[in-house]
């Protein structure tokens, strides 16, 4: 597992007590590290001592630009949401959990108030508190204060690397819950990236016998070959060969696409989408790349092509945890790059993952 489980370097080797300090958001393509005031410890809170930190889409988004989609940074901000650890403190009333326990962080605080999470739709709660989401701060530090219930025990046999990986994977599980994906159901997946990926796997854990995955990325489909896609294919960027494309995919799953996961989000991703799936099934939007987009609707919605949405995820990692601890998903051979917490070496990590190329997963081990 590279570095990970490793305490002897200078951040993570501190002495209890000492300064503790975050990779702060502070510009456009400007971190620091730098310290970290926590937030005192409630009764139902716990400090953890975080070793193993993911970069996300959405933090090389924040780096790049300052914001992702309608979430803009308007001041400083602590980075990063993809994360495990260790208990160091626990509030007065946690019963589940003690200090030693190897933990993965459930990224989002809801007000358990409103309507939607009255009914279990937490993950809509529109008071949200979700780490390294402007303006709440992330977990890209060497301790954080997280509420006891949005911390999980990590199995014996799962590493803390896998357990900060229960994040993206949660895209990918809480979408095949979406669509109902199981052991009937042939799937197709426009894009290869890192959700692609984790919805790829997600899949064929709940049972999809058939999955294709569609990239315009040679690189990247082969890396989906390797981590078990049945089928890929290379498209281009070019609408006009929307057509001939939906033909080589529906001929490539030979007994027609009953459910398809665009985690892109472009007009042709979602419009390959839609028309390549079969009468009657699915097409869940998982990628948001653009707010708006110009598709072929109507004649979907007259094969009763059923369009479903999902945002993040709700109640997804005791799941996760279970298919890490089974064997059934393996996450290991998405994490591609690590690095240590160091100012060095958190400008690389966000410069290598915001290029792209064979990064998937870029991960801080602390």
């Amino acid at each position: 597992m590279g570095k990970g489980g490793n305490s002897e370097d200078a951040v993570s080797g501190k002495e209890h007590g000492e300064e503790n300090m975050a990779a702060w958001l502070l510009g456009i393509k400007t971190l620091k590290i730098q310290p970290y005031i926590l937030p005192s410890l409630g009764p139902f809170d716990v400090k953890v001592r975080i070793k193993a930190v993911g970069i996300c889409g959405s933090d090389v988004h924040h780096f790049k630009t300052m914001r992702c989609a309608n979430f803009i940074v308007k001041k400083p901000m602590v980075i990063g949401h993809e994360c495990a650890g260790i208990i160091e403190e626990v509030g007065s009333e946690v019963k589940n959990l003690v200090v030693g326990d190897r933990v993965a962080l459930e990224p989002g605080i809801s007000c358990n108030r409103c309507s939607l999470c009255r009914n279990g739709q937490y993950n809509l709660c529109r008071e949200m508190k979700f780490f390294g989401s402007p303006p709440t701060n992330g977990s890209l530090a060497n301790q954080v204060v997280h509420p006891s219930n949005l911390c999980f025990k990590l199995p014996e046999n799962v590493s803390l690397e896998e357990g900060a990986m229960c994040e993206p994977l949660s895209v990918g599980i809480h979408a095949c819950r979406r669509a109902n994906v199981g052991p009937e159901t042939n799937v197709l997946i426009m894009g290869s990236g890192p959700i692609g990926l984790v919805t790829m796997l997600a899949a064929r854990a709940f049972g999809a016998p058939r999955i294709v995955l569609v990239d315009v990325d040679d690189q990247r489909l082969a890396i989906a070959k390797d981590l078990g896609a049945d089928d890929i294919i290379r498209v281009s960027t070019n609408i006009q060969d929307l057509d001939e494309e939906v033909a080589k995919i529906q001929s490539t799953m030979v007994t027609g696409v009953d459910v398809s996961f665009d985690c892109v989000g472009f007009n042709k991703t979602m419009s390959t989408a839609l028309n390549a799936t079969r009468a009657g099934g699915k097409v869940c939007l998982v990628g948001l790349a653009q707010s708006e987009m110009t598709v072929p609707l109507t004649p979907a919605a007259a094969r009763e092509v059923d369009i479903v949405g999902i945002f993040r995820y709700r109640n997804t990692w005791p799941l996760c945890l279970e298919f890490l601890r089974s064997g059934k998903i393996d996450v290991k051979p998405l994490i591609t790059h690590r690095f240590t917490f160091s100012q060095k070496d958190v400008e690389e990590a966000f410069e290598t993952s915001a290029r792209g190329g064979n990064a998937i997963k870029v991960m801080f081990n602390l």
